[in-house]
């Protein structure tokens, strides 16, 4: 057996303060494949309503089936780890509305514990299913949500140790909990972003604004003629 299927993603990440034990490596080979068999295609020109103007977004044109499978499986993996993302978003800020109420530094300890076991206790099996894709994404999307680093988070309310041995323990795994997430210059961002705006204007995403300083739209012009299949390839 394989480190890899030994060790953990809760051993590797037991990062975001009280937020939950994350995804497993556990059947990374078998489920990280290009499945599209319950894949929802989504395709055609996207039309975004405000009160006095409308935004169109091009219509999405694969130079053949291979860049389209490709697209759709990481579709299918943006649309699983964003959710998780957006929760670690709005978990942080119920914390820090509250811990900003206890004074006690014994009593904000015993709070984060409680909540994080709480939490654990609830997510843990739905985390565990994730997969190495998946777990790449959550770490990019929670810099997008959160405007800060998964190590960053470690660091702020656990420690500056423990942040670092996260993180070197995650690189054996080729992940960095350091990752941050740039649209502006990285393809791979570029590509996610876009499936997340194409997911908020037909609804099976629910939009949230990111914390990060970006246009999307100006963008698109930039990233036009991008390489899907190499982008994802090169993830």
């Amino acid at each position: 057996m394989i480190l890899a299927d030994i060790v953990t993603m809760n051993q590797i990440i037991t990062f975001l303060l009280i937020l939950f034990t994350l995804f497993s490596y556990g059947q990374e080979k078998e489920r990280d494949s290009l499945d599209l068999s319950n894949m929802i295609l989504i395709e055609g020109d996207s039309i975004e309503f405000s009160l006095d103007e409308i935004t169109l977004l091009k219509k999405l044109k694969f130079d053949d089936k291979k860049e389209r499978r490709y697209y759709y499986w990481y579709w299918k993996k943006v649309h699983k780890a964003y959710p998780y993302a957006v929760l670690t978003a709005s978990t942080l800020a119920e914390v820090d509305k509250h811990l900003a109420k206890i004074k006690s530094k014994r009593k904000r300890k015993r709070y984060i514990k409680k909540a994080q076991k709480l939490l654990n206790e609830e997510f843990k099996g739905q985390l565990k299913k994730m997969t190495r894709t998946e777990g790449k994404l959550l770490i990019r999307l929670i810099h997008r949500q959160t405007g800060y680093t998964t190590f960053n988070l470690i660091k702020k309310y656990r420690s500056g140790w423990k942040a670092f041995w996260y993180n070197t323990t995650a690189r054996v795994f080729k992940l960095s909990l350091k990752k941050e997430y740039h649209p502006e210059s990285s393809e791979l961002d570029f590509l996610v972003e876009d499936i997340l705006h194409r997911a908020f204007l037909n609804n099976s995403l629910k939009e949230t604004q990111s914390k990060l300083n970006f246009d999307y739209y100006k963008l698109t012009n930039k990233y036009k003629n991008i390489d899907i299949v190499t982008t994802i390839n090169n993830r």
